[in-house]
């Protein structure tokens, strides 16, 4: 029996971006699967029903959620919707563990099995399946573009007949996914700009954009790819140099992060503080607490001249590449799942091990098990 593969219309506020879009609908009917979505699911990522050739549809979500065998999200469920799905049904999305307590616990208590694509490991064979990188270069894309808007001067070098106009300075702090994507976005503007990064690994690829590195004497590799947490004394070390080249900047876009933890405070007021006035920050960690000490998600405020952006799920501003590129995602890692039509999953593959977060009435990611359980 062919397995039935749901999506919804996305209920979380801000959120425009769709789990499933024509393209994918297709590839997954191809592989002999069922496709079931909530009339409207795509419209706010700009993908009308009429687009999709291959799916089914329910007019209610109740509908999807009693049909699905499979449950594709972009946000995670929400508890209602957890209470409603099927017994022995998989949901795969963004899943934030470390946030949804309350979730996880009800998809662990209905026996329900759950992928969390930010726990896909990052092996080479799971590129094509990382959507953390997928929607953290829209983030790093869409910040420049606020941080220009904001700015109240020209991005690239102009000569004019009343003079020439220098370049703006822009310093972007974090050189991952996204800090990669906003220098080469700036650079393409024709900003000066720098990059920053704690991992010296980084030197390289932020060298490679066109962009001068911000050499602080502090390295902090740490696992998978992601930053170590620094200690006071090179906390001290790399604050010193890094306020000297903020002071100095038209622009500074922020994108530390550390999964499952706020993010490092970075930029403390005093280095706000000694920008020139008009500068901008935009700060696109603000949903994890921001790496500025002034940021407040979700808002744009000025401090002594200084407007300060804490924009949030960037992604679902560019809803449609955002959507295309997400469901993609997904598609590339269920596919090996799918035989004939029907869901196999291959608990031996360690990308379906690694990103389960539930599965027989138990926590199978062991720091959100830790955490939630103890």
């Amino acid at each position: 029996m062919s397995v039935t593969i749901g999506a919804l219309r996305e209920v979380a506020p801000q959120e425009s971006r769709v789990s499933l879009v024509p393209e994918v609908a297709d590839k997954f009917a191809k592989e002999g699967a069922r496709v079931l979505l909530q009339r409207g699911a795509g419209e706010r990522a700009r993908f009308p029903d009429a687009l999709y050739k291959s799916a089914a549809w329910a007019d209610a979500p109740d509908e999807v959620l009693a049909a699905a065998d499979v449950l594709l999200t972009v946000q995670p469920p929400t508890l209602e919707q957890i209470a409603r799905l099927k017994s022995g049904a998989v949901v795969v999305g963004f899943m934030q563990p470390h946030a949804r307590a309350a979730e996880v616990a009800a998809l662990k208590e209905r026996g329900l099995t759950s992928f969390a694509m930010e726990l896909v490991p990052r092996i080479s064979r799971a590129q094509s399946m990382d959507a953390l990188s997928s929607q953290a270069a829209i983030a790093g894309y869409k910040a420049v573009l606020i941080a220009a808007s904001e700015l109240q001067k020209f991005l690239p070098m102009l000569t004019t007949a009343a003079g020439t106009i220098r370049p703006a300075q822009v310093l972007v702090i974090g050189a991952g996914v996204a800090g990669l994507q906003a220098i080469a976005t700036a650079r393409r503007l024709g900003a000066v700009v720098e990059g920053y990064d704690v991992r010296g690994a980084t030197r390289e690829q932020v060298k490679s954009l066109g962009a001068k590195f911000v050499e602080t004497g502090v390295s902090a590799e740490g696992a998978g790819g992601y930053a170590r947490e620094l200690t006071a004394e090179e906390r001290a070390q790399q604050q010193q140099v890094l306020e000297a080249r903020i002071a100095a900047a038209d622009a500074v876009i922020s994108t530390a992060a550390v999964p499952g933890r706020p993010a490092p405070k970075i930029i403390p007021r005093a280095a706000v503080e000694r920008m020139r006035a008009g500068s901008v920050v935009v700060d696109i960690a603000a949903e994890q607490g921001g790496n500025c000490e002034l940021t407040r998600a979700g808002e744009v405020l000025e401090h002594q001249g200084v407007r300060i952006a804490g924009p949030v799920n960037l992604p679902a501003t560019l809803a449609y590449n955002a959507s295309e590129m997400y469901a993609r995602n997904l598609y590339n890692f269920l596919r090996p799942a799918l035989k004939q039509g029907a869901l196999a999953i291959d608990w031996n593959d360690e990308v379906f091990a690694q990103s389960c977060l539930t599965h027989g009435g138990a926590i199978r990611h062991e720091p959100t098990r830790k955490a939630l359980e103890g």
